[in-house]
Order: C-alpha cells, then sequence, then structure tokens
C-alpha cells in the first residue's frame, strides 16, 4: 500500500514538472503559434522568430493600429511629433507612459535622430524609417523594420480604405494579436459604411489637398497615389488633381488657379493651423482661389489623411461634417 502511494506521489511530481515546463516556454502557447513569422514590407521579407516585445516608434502612423491590438505596452520608446488630437484619452495614456527620445523634425516633418540613439533602445522592431535610419542600416544589427506601406519609398500603387484593414490583419499577425485585428476591422468597415452615408455628394464639387509650406515657400499637392484621393471621393469630392498618379508633388499658385477646387484641406504635422493656413493664402495671387475667397479652407493634421489608418477615417469624418454643413 505504502509503495502504491509512493508511486502515486512520483507520478504526480512528473505531471507537475511537465506542466511547470510548459510554462517556462518549453512548449509553445497559442499566441507564440505562428512563429518564426515572415511578412513582405516595402519590397523586402522581415522575419519575426516570435512576438515583438521591444519596440520603437519613429512615427505616429501605427499608433492606432498598435491600441486597437492592445500591445502598446510593448512600446518601450518612442520619436517625432504625437499631436493630442489624434487620439483618446486611453492612446494618451498609453503614450505618456512611453520615453519620448526626441520630438525633432525639420520643416518638412521628417523626423531628426541619430541611428544610435534607436539601437541603443535594442529594439526588436522599429515602425517607420527615417532619412538617416534605412531598414539596411538596422538589418546590419538584427533590427527589423516596418513601414507603412504607402509610405514605401518606390510605392506607386494607389491606397484605398482596404489597405487599412490589410494593415490592421499584418499587425495582427506580427504581434500575435490576428482575432483582434478581425474584430476591429469589423468595427472599423462599420462606422466607415455610417460616415459614408452622411456624405452626400455633392454634383460636381471639387476640392484639393495641400501642404503648405509655413513662412511661404514650397507648396505640395496630392494625386491618386495619396490617402487623400479616396478620402474626398468617400466624402462626396472630385479630386482636382485626380488626373495626378504621383502621391506628393510640387505646385505652385497658377496652376491651383487654373484648376480653382470649391475646397482646400491643408495638411500640416505639428504647430499653428492658422499658420498653415497663411503660409498657402498669404502666396501671390492666392485671394483670387474659389475656396479662398468663399471661406471653404480646412486645416487637418497630416495622419488624419496620410498614411492610410484607422485615423484616415477620423479625418474623413471631420471633412464630412466641416462641409456637409456648406454644400
Amino acid at each position: 500500500m505504502r509503495a502504491t502511494r509512493l508511486a502515486r506521489t512520483a507520478a504526480a511530481s512528473v505531471v507537475l514538472l511537465l506542466a511547470t515546463a510548459c510554462g517556462d516556454g518549453a512548449a509553445p502557447t497559442a499566441a507564440e503559434q505562428g512563429y518564426p513569422l515572415t511578412v513582405s514590407n516595402c519590397g523586402a521579407e522581415v522575419t519575426f522568430p516570435a512576438a515583438p516585445k521591444r519596440v520603437v516608434l519613429l512615427r505616429s502612423a501605427a499608433v492606432p493600429y498598435l491600441h486597437s491590438l492592445g500591445v502598446m505596452d510593448r512600446v518601450t520608446a518612442r520619436a517625432g511629433q504625437y499631436p493630442k488630437e489624434y487620439y483618446d484619452a486611453a492612446t494618451l495614456a498609453e503614450l505618456d507612459r512611453i520615453p519620448l527620445l526626441t520630438d525633432k523634425t525639420d520643416t518638412s516633418g521628417h523626423l531628426q535622430i541619430s541611428k544610435e540613439v534607436v539601437i541603443s533602445q535594442q529594439p526588436d522592431l522599429v515602425l517607420g524609417e527615417v532619412d538617416n535610419l534605412s531598414r539596411d542600416t538596422l538589418a546590419a544589427v538584427d533590427i527589423p523594420l516596418l513601414e507603412e506601406p504607402a509610405m514605401c519609398p518606390d510605392g506607386t500603387a494607389a491606397p484605398t480604405f482596404d489597405d487599412i484593414y490589410a494593415q490592421l490583419q499584418t499587425y495582427g499577425k506580427v504581434f500575435g494579436r490576428e482575432a483582434e485585428a478581425a474584430t476591429a476591422v469589423t468595427a472599423l468597415k462599420e462606422r466607415l459604411a455610417s460616415i459614408r452615408a452622411e456624405a452626400v455628394p455633392s454634383a460636381g464639387r471639387t476640392a484639393a489637398v495641400l501642404y503648405p509650406t509655413v513662412g511661404g515657400g514650397t507648396t505640395y499637392a496630392y494625386g491618386t497615389a495619396s490617402m487623400a484621393h479616396p478620402q474626398l471621393e468617400a466624402a462626396g469630392f472630385r479630386n482636382v488633381f485626380g488626373d495626378v498618379q504621383e502621391r506628393v508633388f510640387e505646385v505652385t499658385v497658377e496652376e491651383l488657379l487654373g484648376r480653382d477646387p470649391d475646397v482646400l484641406i491643408l495638411l500640416y504635422s505639428d504647430g499653428d493651423p492658422k499658420a498653415v493656413e497663411q503660409g498657402l493664402t498669404a502666396l501671390p495671387g492666392a485671394e483670387n482661389l474659389n475656396a479662398v475667397r468663399t471661406g471653404n479652407v480646412m486645416t487637418q493634421l497630416f495622419n488624419f489623411t496620410e498614411p492610410p489608418t484607422p485615423l484616415s477615417v477620423d479625418g474623413l469624418e471631420r471633412i464630412v461634417r466641416r462641409f456637409q454643413v456648406n454644400p
């Protein structure tokens, strides 16, 4: 009898040890299955041996995706501009706890940061490529990088709202949160359908999306390879630059006068929106633009339009609400 009890005790101990070993990582959990995982990004194959746990953000565009998936706690450092207008209280609380490496940008809104600062964070994923910190530079030290597809250097495909759903699903795979991604996609589709229903097409009404230089200088416009194009269409407008198969390009006041849009949406990265508007309206001849004369000029933070993210849906809603009261 005693021998039987000893045998049972020994067997129970073996089971306990096996269970403990599994809990320590000897066997993959449900969240760890599916790795290593390889995804295609900007023409490169990016492989993840496991779900990232130390993420450095170099662009704010990924924030709404990560928040939707519940993985903002994996971001260990961030750099760049994160305007509060983009986020709800929960997302702002998540951002506030993440150390900011730098928010220094140039006049075009491009982040200024050294590769040494980023590499010192020992990330297992960097989100967003900057001028002096390329994918190849990070790959040389075994750090993977993901860029928003619409921001890929050689990207020419015309984006749509479907690209937002696809990117959510990609991040879901990378972080092992595919179920959460599916739920978020469904919610976004329902919200987009609701906003579209509000947008009453205004017969032949035209618009343009621009990025003026504060203080005067180059003015940029957005064509069919930008998210501005499907956003304008969803809001019931015709993009006056819908014949330009580029993402962004320089324009003159003379060209704007020739196309003379009824509505102007001015994008900016940070700062005073009034200064952004003056960056356009102060240009010689701009006072003759129909949109300027009628007061149909709207300033909008950059990520409310570009690149395609859940914030583009927020931006669409803002455009619809601003101009449907003035059809």
